[in-house]
């Protein structure tokens, strides 16, 4: 009994365990025999070096007992035939369990920063006594009148001091957790998307309290914040094969392999200039609807709090009284004046906006141009964490008749109209929400709203086009927004740059006419959704298999891990109904669990060719029945055959779709690609990346969408995404069309006259 429960304690935990031990016995002798003639200060030192030693002690055992409560619980929730209703009534249960452990290990990081700081005035001490003693001064304490005459006290003090500042010093690397979460949950697949679930919703609670939004930490019930976390959880529930973050992300990098030969862009046409135009003269609008220190941290790194506040107007707030007043904005009228500042506008041509916080509602902006007879809708990005939130409630939805309405009523081509009237059509949950609450501010259920107010007949703007733009996030919701007013207003046009995937294929294809997405070079965005992040995972094994130097036991693992799914979950995933929307959620987790982590799988075969791994996490416990596995991806799938061979032919891809796939998401309208070109390196390099940056040429295709199903890694995903980045690509693809136009002109009048 005690060796199995020796067994499912941490290495770390118990040379910890061990060390407060020396620490407090020795501690108690030192201090029995220094009490009558020591000093208050070492005394002190004396006393509280052992108490703190002992408290960590009882912090283990109460952090190792709170630890397997919270195992237990979530075993007794996540068996794989429980049904999902009394999964999310017991869920409570599980969260005050999972709080309690939570708790312990604070407690426990307290007592570490106390221990250290214990150690470190020891070790002062100890200094102070070789001093004294170098001076003969042995009156200094009974303790230093007896180890300086004893040779084992000396040694046994020398010890005390090493065991103290050690255990203070590992403690500090070694975690809280005293049990191996492995040791409980070994490889089921449920009771690791569980934990995981309540690791990132409590983390990311925790995160938005931090950040001004109590009311988060206090929500019990289900929210959109558990939603996400259920997303995360069951995205990294790999890691109940045994596989850890860095194998994961060593296959990720061997997909920008430097070598591999650029995509051809040969068979795409490219855009014509109008529409490059157009999208060039209103990205300013989206650009300027990050009002907050996000825009000018990307610009002014270093000081971006004084080009904020310079945007924010609030070295000039006598100037608050002629700019409008948005919802949201702050007593001086900040976001108002960062975005009239940003676009060189005057404050009448504000008609409304908003810049609030909260989860599934957009910030945006209204701006009406007489001179362009356009009023312009500038819907903001990702920049505040309800944004982020809103990002990550990527689960499919139903789209409603009242969502397509812009799309079922206008004049469309009679066989994109009956694949459009052929129900059910899906979109990103989170952004059908926000777009749907956006349509009530703008245009209202009854047509009361701003719209109506201005273009209607005999109103200030009646004729007058509309223009919806946004950046990433801000540029899906315009999208969807476009869907819903386009038969209301025909005269308008959605520019969204760098959007998320948003909406099926169909509802895609269908707003080719009235939505541009403009995608430049190899943003992430563009990419982003749950289909393309489990093929990429894919990709990363893939990549492992063909590389000569990789370890062929983690390839092993990862590939069985992958094929490997227990016949009873299968089963369960097919009874659920894909088209509810109310478990659409599940069905995303249920999918997520088939594709990314089987719930068992034996990697005994390869335990001795990965034993350092295994050594290293204290992770060797694996057994399973192979009998139990099936190939989810395969329908003829042979026991014998060799796991990675038949995963390379099996992993899911973007050209392989199976019925109980989620519905993939993609680009709306009309997709334009800007691509940089292959820079110039005959050019010295001592000139800088920056010269490199400004002679570097740009061209523009209309893509196909099928192209951004899947993730590219790349060095420059991320940067990629940034708006101004785009922006500087379509006025540079510009100057050189334009360059190109007088370079022809010219050409004929320089030929001499015959």
């Amino acid at each position: 009994m005690w060796v199995s429960k020796l067994k499912n304690m941490r290495w770390s935990a118990m040379v910890l365990g061990t060390a407060n031990s020396l620490v407090l016995i020795v501690g108690i002798y030192f201090l029995v025999l220094a009490f009558p003639s020591c000093d208050r200060g070492l005394l002190v030192m004396l006393v509280a070096v052992p108490f703190l030693a002992a408290l960590r002690i009882a912090t283990m055992v109460k952090t190792g007992l709170a630890q397997q409560a919270t195992a237990k619980t979530v075993l007794e929730e996540s068996p794989a035939d429980t049904l999902d209703v009394l999964e999310d009534a017991s869920r409570p249960e599980t969260r005050v369990r999972y709080k309690n452990w939570l708790w312990w290990t604070r407690f426990a990081t307290v007592i570490t920063v106390l221990q250290f700081v214990g150690a470190s005035y020891l070790l002062f001490s100890m200094v102070n006594y070789m001093i004294h003693s170098q001076n003969k001064a042995s009156s200094y304490c009974v303790l230093v009148a007896t180890s300086s005459n004893i040779l084992w006290k000396q040694q046994l003090l020398i010890f005390f001091v090493i065991t103290v500042c050690l255990a203070a010093v590992l403690q500090c690397f070694s975690g809280s957790n005293v049990l191996k979460w492995r040791s409980f949950y070994a490889t089921q697949d449920d009771a690791w998307k569980a934990h995981y679930r309540e690791v990132f919703d409590h983390g990311i609670r925790e995160a938005l309290c931090c950040m001004g939004r109590v009311k988060y930490l206090s929500v019990l019930e289900e929210d959109e914040v558990f939603s996400v976390a259920r997303l995360l959880g069951d995205l990294v529930a790999y890691r109940a094969a045994g596989t850890g973050h860095l194998k994961l992300m060593a296959g990720l990098a061997l997909l920008r392999n430097p070598s591999q030969s650029p995509k051809s862009f040969d068979e795409y046409m490219e855009t014509p200039e109008e529409k490059i135009r157009e999208a060039a003269d209103l990205h300013k609008f989206a650009e300027a609807a990050y009002t907050g220190p996000l825009l000018d941290f990307g610009r002014h790194p270093f000081l971006f709090p004084c080009a904020w506040l310079y945007r924010q107007g609030i070295l000039t707030p006598w100037t608050r009284n002629r700019l409008p007043k948005l919802d949201g904005d702050n007593w001086w009228r900040g976001h108002a004046a960062a975005f009239l500042k940003y676009v060189k506008l005057s404050p009448e041509v504000l008609r409304q906006g908003r810049v609030n916080q909260a989860k599934c509602r957009a910030a945006y902006f209204v701006i009406v141009l007489h001179h362009l007879r356009s009023v312009v809708i500038a819907v903001r990005g990702t920049e505040t964490p309800e944004d982020l939130i809103t990002d990550s409630l990527c689960r499919e939805c139903r789209l409603s008749a009242e969502d397509l309405d812009g799309l079922i009523n206008c004049l469309l081509q009679r066989d994109v109209k009956e694949s459009l009237m052929s129900f059910p059509h899906h979109a990103h949950s989170g952004i059908v929400e926000a777009a749907r609450d956006l349509f009530m501010q703008i245009e209202g259920s009854d047509s009361s709203g701003l719209l109506c107010s201005l273009l209607g007949a005999g109103c200030e703007c009646e004729g007058y086009s509309i223009r919806i733009v946004g950046h990433s996030l801000g540029g899906a919701i315009g999208a969807l927004l476009g869907l819903r007013l386009y038969h209301r207003y025909p005269n308008l046009h959605v520019y969204t740059y760098g959007p998320l995937p948003c909406v099926d294929s169909v509802v895609a294809n269908a707003c080719s006419e009235f939505i541009t997405s403009i995608v430049y070079n190899n943003e992430f965005s563009a990419r982003l959704s749950v289909g393309s992040l489990l093929r990429l995972q894919g990709a990363a094994i893939r990549a492992m298999s063909k590389d000569s130097e990789a370890d062929s036991a983690m390839i092993l693992r990862l590939a069985r891990h992958f094929l490997n799914v227990s016949k009873h979950q299968k089963d369960r995933t097919q009874v659920k109904d894909p088209a509810s929307d109310a478990i659409s959620g599940a069905i995303t987790a249920e999918k997520l669990s088939h594709q990314i982590s089987g719930p068992q799988f034996d990697i005994k075969a390869s335990e001795e060719q990965d034993e350092g791994f295994l050594a290293c996490t204290g992770e060797t416990d694996f057994g399973a029945d192979n009998d139990q596995f099936t190939n989810p991806f395969a329908s003829d799938a042979i026991a014998n055959h060799d796991p990675v061979s038949e995963f390379m032919e099996s992993v899911p891809r973007s050209d392989s779709v199976s019925p109980t796939d989620p519905p993939e998401m993609y680009l709306p309208g009309l997709v334009i690609h800007i691509v940089a070109q292959p820079r110039n390196f005959d050019m010295p390099i001592w000139k800088g990346w920056g010269v490199h940056e400004k002679t570097q040429s740009h061209k523009a295709y209309i893509a196909d969408r099928e192209s951004f199903k899947d993730m590219i890694v790349s060095p420059s995903m991320f940067l990629d995404h940034l708006p101004w980045r785009c922006h500087d690509a379509m006025l540079k693809l510009l100057q050189a069309r334009s360059s190109q136009v007088q370079n022809t002109q010219v050409l004929p009048s320089e030929c001499p006259m015959v």
